[in-house]
Order: structure tokens, then sequence, then C-alpha cells
């Protein structure tokens, strides 16, 4: 196929931005990871622990599934035995209850990309 000699290729077009809200993979602020680790819960000001596993996993956080329901605020630390290492975070929302147990999404409290033991490649967006 031959160029046609009076059609110039367009250049510096105006991008074209959808208007549609973003979905919620887009607005996530961290990759998340299926993976299942056990963890020991301890609540702050209590005695008493909870343990279980993790649904997912961010740089940032977990959707842990424990035992019982936290409310939202509660703050805890959550002990990874395996790396034999512990971090604090916060529960971010209400939990939600599944065949497994309490399904409660926590944020760390400060950066803590190494918890896990996996590496979280750099967010692209």
């Amino acid at each position: 196929m031959k160029p046609q000699p009076n059609v110039k290729p367009v250049t510096g077009a105006p991008r074209v931005v959808s208007t549609r809200p973003p979905t919620a993979e887009e607005r996530r602020r961290a990759q998340r990871v299926l993976l299942r680790i056990r963890v020991v819960v301890q609540v702050t000001g209590k005695s008493n622990t909870l343990e279980g596993h993790t649904h997912t996993v961010s740089a940032s956080g977990a959707m842990l599934i424990i035992p019982e329901p936290l409310p939202e605020g509660t703050m805890v630390t959550i002990e990874n035995p395996k790396a034999q290492s512990k971090v604090e975070a916060r529960v971010v929302r209400p939990p939600q209850m599944s065949h497994e147990g309490s399904q409660v999404p926590v944020e760390f409290t400060s950066p803590s990309p190494n918890f896990w033991g996996i590496f979280f490649p750099p967010d692209v967006n």
C-alpha cells in the first residue's frame, strides 16, 4: 500500500480521556496478591491473641481471616511467625463474615513492604 501524497499524519492529536469513574482495581494504592500466610493477631490493649491467615496481601497491609470481627479503627500487632516479624496495623473498614471467619482489612501504620517476604513490583499508575 502506497502512502498518499496529500495525507499528512496527525501529530499532537489530543488524547481522549475517559469520563468513566475508575474501577476499584485502578483506585487501589497498592497491588494485591492472593497469598495464604498464617498470622497471629494481638489486639492493642488486650491480652488474648487471634490466630488466622491472610486472604490477600499488599505492600501496605492485608485482608486477614480471623475467628472474630474487629471494629474499624482497632489497632493491632500482626505477627508473621514464618518470618518471625511483627508489624503494627489498623483495621480500615468494618469486617465481613465468610464461611472461614471474619474478613478484616488492615493497613500498616508505617511502610513495611518486606513484611510478607515477597516482592511487589513498583506501581505503574
